[in-house]
């Protein structure tokens, strides 16, 4: 669903998209094409994933379909050599490069203790050195270019801890490519070449999102990014650089004022989960304040005892332990994983798969159905632990429990 008109400004133009065979890096693909621009597809997918649609093929054919030309190239973004020959074969078919988007990204929401090298390396080598090598590379190109951008899909460099304790390491590999942002657009600004950084305001429906919520009916469509990035790439790179926008930001500044369309579930338009890094109303990044009635959690695991049947252990299979503070402080456990099922006062038996730790009242509105975990977390209302897929499996069972608590 887009809403912003083509106007033609890319009609020709090359562009090198990282990560471009889905969600977002795809959907700014589709929006260059029905300009007519050449898109170089560099992405890992050559052969169908089990759980995610789309390869550079598939991609490529997309389009193709839409009017543009497309080069689908296998390129990690972690291999010096794989992105020099995609550079090359774009120059082959293209004769040059006008716009890098450094969309290539991976993600692990996880504290210092919890996050293993392997994973921080990842990170660190796909986000913030995948984004440097790429625009190292594309550089000599951008150079020739008259309309030479750089658009890196990361966020506003916004120094509050907050965003740094919940999962320092992400956080980290994702300002590096915001730092790319910052330094390069100085540097490149005697080359006419525009360098900027583009982020959403809420989650956006992707594979990522997917995956770790198992639901987007509170995400928006990745349509809104590809708008968002059409109207800054369409800009003079001369004048335009160094900005860090926000898509809705951008997308208002074209005069779209009902952005309704965008969101994936439109009944729940108000309730959308808003992405990370932002300091909007509504993310608690201070110390909770202790109010809440006393009383509450007992009858509430009461309740959930009741609802456990040997389904929900097979369905769910995960041990969690809920450390709860404020006036009803105290450590519960639910056990959806050994035997028939148990939950009640203390620690697990087992050990826990996650740990989540929040405030009593936040607690009580979550298994009520009030506030969704994922909601919670990513307004750090709730800290996770451990596995974070199965913590977000709650959701699907709180659903069961709306009515009953």
């Amino acid at each position: 669903m887009s809403l912003v008109a083509n106007t033609g400004k890319l009609a020709g133009r090359t562009l090198f998209i990282t990560g471009a065979s889905r969600g977002i890096g795809k959907a700014i693909a589709l929006k260059a094409a029905k300009d007519g621009a050449n898109v170089v597809v560099a992405a890992k997918t050559a052969e169908p994933h089990p759980k995610l649609p789309g390869t550079i093929y598939t991609a490529a054919e997309e389009i193709e379909a839409l009017g543009g030309k497309a080069l689908p190239c296998i390129v990690d973004v972690r291999d010096e050599k794989q992105i020099q020959k995609a550079i090359d074969e774009a120059v082959k078919k293209f004769n040059g490069i006008d716009i890098l988007i450094n969309n290539a990204s991976a993600i692990s929401l996880t504290g210092t203790a919890e996050t293993d090298m392997k994973r921080y390396d990842l990170m660190h080598n796909i986000n913030t050195r995948g984004t440097f090598l790429a625009s190292k590379l594309c550089l000599p190109l951008l150079k020739e270019s008259n309309h030479a951008h750089i658009l890196n899909l990361s966020p506003p460099l916004n120094m509050n801890p907050y965003w740094f304790s919940l999962h320092v390491a992400y956080t980290m590999a994702k300002y590096g490519m915001s730092m790319c942002v910052l330094g390069m657009s100085e540097e490149f600004r005697q080359f006419n070449i525009g360098v900027n950084a583009l982020w959403p305001k809420t989650a956006i429906a992707t594979a990522a999102i997917e995956m770790l919520t198992g639901d987007t009916s509170s995400s928006r469509k990745p349509e809104i990014v590809s708008d968002a990035a059409y109207v800054m790439l369409s800009k003079d790179p001369k004048s335009y650089t160094g900005k860090f926008e926000i898509d809705e930001d951008v997308v208002k500044s074209v005069g779209i004022k009902d952005l309704a369309p965008y969101a994936c579930d439109p009944s729940n338009v108000n309730n959308l989960l808003p992405d990370f890094f932002l300091d909007l109303p509504g993310h608690q990044t201070q110390e909770v304040k202790k109010s809440e009635p006393a009383g509450q959690i007992p009858e509430l695991f009461s309740v959930i005892n009741k609802t456990i049947t040997p389904e929900l252990v097979k369905k769910t299979q995960a041990v969690f332990q809920f450390n709860v503070k404020g006036k009803e402080e105290g450590i519960w456990h639910l056990d959806l994983k050994n035997g028939d099922g148990a939950c009640g006062q203390g620690e697990p038996k087992h050990a826990p798969d996650a740990t989540l730790t929040m405030d009593s009242t936040n607690f009580a509105d979550m298994f009520a159905g009030k506030l969704k975990p994922t909601t919670a977390f990513m307004m750090g209302k709730l800290k996770i632990k451990g596995d974070m897929q199965k913590a977000m499996k709650l959701e699907k069972m709180m659903k069961s429990l709306k009515a009953k608590v």
